[in-house]
């Protein structure tokens, strides 16, 4: 046997580590107490929760904000495997709809997402997490192995779910919030300059801009932008900034080939190897606009990496980036990465989805009772919840 495609086989036996963990600590670009902006989510009517930031903390107690989720990490994370460097450990599938390209690694559900079950792979997807519940991934591997690393459920077909490998999350501690306001001015004082006269209904009753008004919207006239409209001015973490990132190894050790034991070898091998690449990869430093963090480089912070074994102990996980990527190309050649493949959006399958959900929702066949399993799901909802509410 081949000791490049070995030598990281105690991560797959069950005397081996749990997981791979890494705790890197960050620090904006600006420098440590820096004002940077942990994104914004919906009001939740049903948890009581306003919208806004997710700051935990009562009272004069520390505050912990949110600065980046699992599922907006993953998303950082995935698309890595469509960079040249990396497109040949996976298939590049590419789903064209209508004048539009989305390679799979962007999809929000991944192998489960709605654009690529209306497309001629859902056959082929459908059956794949059959096999899945039966107890081999195989199928999936060759089509989106991806999906294994940063989990998937079929919530809309088979229920077939994995859990995610690979989970990181960025919080600020000690923060302070801060917020901001605005005052839009317009190039020309249209109104003093006499080249525009103001229209009767654009003040208020107690003299003030009418927002809403066209004349406001238009920009034709100073508007200042209220408490209200736009509090969200930031934090500053007197306490620092983490990244918190897990590669669950018992975890991957589900992922089985049915009850072949060499191909499940293979195939874990494979898996593994896109997930210590995905996983020892520095990640990009921009988050949002105003956050754009880097390590921090001072005395006591930097970068910690363990394997944790059951019992607890841990040593030092001193794999690179190079080792991992070098790894994972002998893993892809021996399992044999799935063929690209790119597909249409078919309208008329997509139709053929709605009537189905109708039809489930009048006779409560599937979707129901799944609350608890969608608060759970690794690759449902939550996965581009960020991108929805920033």
């Amino acid at each position: 046997m081949n000791t490049k495609l070995t030598q990281f086989d105690h991560y797959l036996a069950s005397s081996g580590p749990a997981a791979l963990v890494i705790r890197e600590h960050l620090v904006p670009v600006e420098g440590p107490d820096a004002t940077l902006f942990p994104p914004t989510f919906a009001a939740s009517p049903a948890d009581g929760f306003p919208g806004g930031y997710n700051i935990d903390g009562e009272g004069n107690e520390p505050k912990i904000a949110l600065i980046d989720t699992v599922g907006a990490q993953s998303n950082r994370i995935e698309p890595m495997f469509a960079e040249p460097d990396y497109a040949a450990l996976v298939p590049q599938v590419v789903i064209q709809a209508g004048a539009k390209s989305v390679n799979l690694l962007h999809a929000s559900h991944r192998a489960g997402d709605a654009i690529v079950r209306c497309t001629p792979l859902q056959p082929g997807l459908e059956n794949a997490f059959k096999e899945l519940l039966n107890g081999n991934a195989t199928a999936l591997a060759k089509i989106a192995p991806t999906s294994l690393v940063f989990g998937v459920w079929d919530s809309r077909k088979t229920q077939a779910k994995m859990p995610r490998l690979i989970a990181s999350t960025i919080r600020a501690y000690d923060v302070r919030r801060l917020t901001r306001h605005a005052q839009f001015n317009p190039t020309l004082d249209y109104v003093a300059e006499g080249v525009l006269a103001e229209p009767e209904d654009l003040r208020d009753s107690e003299g003030k801009i009418i927002g809403k008004h066209p004349f406001a919207q238009r920009g034709f006239t100073h508007v200042p932008v209220g408490k209200k409209e736009n509090t969200h001015g930031g934090v500053i973490a007197d306490g620092g900034i983490r990244r918190d990132a897990t590669l669950a190894l018992a975890a991957l050790n589900l992922i089985k080939a049915g009850s072949d034991k060499e191909a499940t070898k293979c195939l874990q091998r494979y898996i593994l190897g896109l997930a210590l690449v995905a996983f020892t990869r520095l990640p990009g430093g921009y988050i949002r606009q105003g956050t754009l963090l880097v390590s921090d480089t001072r005395e006591g912070m930097g970068r910690e990496s363990s394997e944790v074994y059951p019992d607890g102990k841990r040593v030092t996980f001193a794999v690179t980036h190079e080792q991992a990527l070098a790894f994972a190309k002998d893993a892809a050649e021996a399992f044999g990465v799935g063929e690209n493949r790119n597909v249409v959006f078919v309208a008329k399958l997509a139709d053929a989805d709605l009537k189905e959900a109708k039809k489930e929702g009048k006779g409560g066949k599937k979707g129901k009772g799944k609350k608890a399993d969608a608060a759970d799901s690794d690759a449902d909802a939550e996965q581009n919840a960020e991108a929805k509410t920033e």
